[in-house]
């Protein structure tokens, strides 16, 4: 392994040709995935080219820390098979390059790849709307979005493997304004939609604040992992954030209506501002009291939402709370 095995902080600042000579396919740092995957890109990739696979120094694909299903991909599943690879009759090779996720900008621009893998559920937000897309288009290196899955039984199966992380609510504790908050914001940790996470909290408002009666989140639909095994229609389309046609999402207020619970003169704690489609969609429930901390739509739901009757607050919640609750 240590012939096939390069690290990026031994050349960042010097001569880029053990990297450039190889003109590899590279595989962006990813998120975790089987060896049966692993094998499947190889045996289709390796024999257009040499292979360079990038393992991240860090646990969690960047933005998405402790959150179980955003683990980058370890080392140890994939060694078995370079290994072999390596030390059979193939004209090309597989060569590891360990690197930090920071440094992919400079990475892209240094070494001229034949082509990128981007493995699905690697990036946050829409990778078209990130620095790294228009590196590739300037550099007019070709990239493919790829599943991490072998097919869809193992994506459905992965789905189910991942518990949710804040489930656990008690609803006899009474809380504050900036705690209840802080709860709907951790509650985003269980979505697996790359684009925006965002979680809700229903409560009921008593004498000294709040209980949580439930949480929610945004969901990716069928299935958590159905984006990410099949790719997400904004990625796809190159859709901008407040583009609805083009989406794999269940937004978590439409959760929370649907799910059967009473919404009579209940607050519903949430982020981001509810989008239009949201907003209209909560005027016709009996949520009294909306409190959010992030603006959206220019205050579009604000706006309407008050003129449909409802008490509509922004808590900027500080990042100390935020810190405790998502610890």
């Amino acid at each position: 392994m240590d012939n096939h095995e390069i690290n990026w902080s031994d050349m960042a600042f010097g001569s880029k040709k053990p990297l450039k000579s190889l003109k590899a396919i590279f595989i962006a740092p990813s998120r975790q995935m089987s060896q049966a995957r692993f094998v499947q890109i190889i045996k289709k990739y390796l024999p257009l080219g040499n292979i360079v696979v990038a393992i991240s120094k860090e646990n969690y694909i960047f933005g998405y820390d402790n959150q179980p299903q955003f683990k980058t991909l370890d080392k140890s599943v994939i060694e078995n098979v370079i290994t072999k690879v390596n030390s059979s009759t193939s004209v090309h090779k597989i060569t590891i390059l360990n690197c930090s996720q920071k440094d992919i900008l400079d990475i892209y621009n240094s070494a001229k790849f034949k082509s990128v893998l981007l493995v699905n559920g690697s990036w946050q937000y829409s990778f078209h709307l990130r620095p790294e897309y228009y590196c590739l288009v300037n550099n007019n290196i070709p990239f493919e979005y790829i599943s991490p899955f072998a097919d869809e039984a193992e994506a459905i199966s992965y789905d189910k493997s991942i518990g949710l992380i804040d489930n656990k609510i008690n609803q006899n504790l009474v809380v504050s304004e900036a705690e209840a908050l802080s709860v709907a914001i951790a509650a985003r940790r269980d979505s697996f939609d790359t684009s925006f996470q965002t979680g809700v909290a229903l409560a009921e408002k008593v004498k000294d604040g709040y209980k949580i009666i439930k949480t929610y989140y945004n969901k990716t639909v069928p299935y958590r992992t159905f984006a990410w095994h099949y790719g997400a229609q904004r990625e796809k389309h190159c859709a901008m954030p407040g583009d609805l046609t083009y989406y794999d999402t269940v937004h978590a207020e439409i959760l929370m209506a649907i799910d059967g619970k009473n919404l009579d003169d209940k607050t519903l704690f949430i982020e981001l501002l509810p989008c239009p489609n949201c907003a209209r969609m909560l005027c016709e429930t009996g949520i009294s009291e909306i409190v959010y901390s992030l603006d959206h739509s220019d205050g579009y739901a604000v706006k309407l939402l008050e003129k449909a009757g409802k008490t509509v607050r922004r808590h900027v919640i500080t990042n100390d709370i935020l810190d405790m609750e998502t610890e």
